[in-house]
């Protein structure tokens, strides 16, 4: 499991999005950072045509018209899964892959997203089909993997926690700040964080997998306004590369 960001070109920066959804997304923005809406687009232009001739407020409702506009910005980039960084818009791309490096899930988030928190959204959509042991009749699809190798950006306590309750083998290596808080803590920090590098080294599969879908022009760049587009030519490819293992290289 491990994740990469695509640049994304300017013209896919112009998604449109429905009123209510709009509204929606500025709502759950502000209410993120422990603000509420008090102006909408439309509130904003209603104060200012009612507002009396004589009342001097002009550089406020300005600030607020401004603040409003910004926070459709991000809301539309949001819904697009576009990020905006030093280097321009971009996107991130979570992936699971098996032992083999053929990819099993996708999430598809804004460039600057962090890792940690798509951790269990990613697994949970893993589905690999069971064994076909009566004609027409496939078993129950297999959900849990034995092990799961992932970098020192997806440790944290209550992703080895959702593991543990799996009984999912974590091949994650602790970060350095939280080996040192745990052994501050002594006995009450816990006991040692279990870490296998032989498994560890087989991680690069995800990375391989990564340089293979980044031969595809549509991929290694998005130019696509929708998510749901350029996820379709992520799913496409990655149907590509489980087709080529049913027929013969020869």
């Amino acid at each position: 499991m491990d994740s990469t960001i695509v640049r994304a070109h300017h013209e896919s920066a112009g998604l449109a999005v429905a009123g209510e959804t709009l509204d929606a997304l500025e709502q759950a923005l502000t209410e993120e950072k422990g603000g509420s809406v008090a102006h909408s687009a439309t509130g904003v232009a209603r104060d200012r045509s009612q507002a009396a001739p004589d009342q001097e407020d002009t550089g406020t409702s300005a600030g607020q018209e401004r603040a409003v506009l910004r926070r459709r910005r991000k809301a539309r980039a949001k819904a697009a899964g576009l990020g905006r960084s030093r280097g321009g818009l971009s996107s991130k791309i979570h992936a699971a892959v098996d032992a083999s490096g053929l990819p099993l899930a996708f999430v598809l988030t804004p460039g600057q997203a962090a890792d940690c928190p798509q951790f269990q959204a990613l697994l949970n959509q893993i589905r690999v089909p069971g064994q076909i042991r009566v004609p027409g009749v496939a078993g129950r699809p297999r959900t849990r993997p034995d092990a799961v190798a992932a970098d020192k950006a997806y440790s944290s306590k209550a992703n080895r926690a959702y593991l543990r309750r799996r009984r999912i083998t974590a091949v994650i290596p602790e970060k350095t700040d939280q080996q040192t808080n745990r052994k501050k803590k002594g006995s009450v920090g816990g006991r040692q964080v279990s870490f296998d590098p032989a498994l560890y080294k087989r991680r690069n599969t995800v990375e391989r997998f990564f340089q293979k879908i980044k031969t595809w022009r549509g991929l290694a760049t998005r130019y696509d306004k929708s998510p749901h587009s350029y996820e379709a030519g992520l799913r496409l490819r990655a149907a590509i590369m489980w087709l080529k293992t049913l027929t013969p290289t020869t």
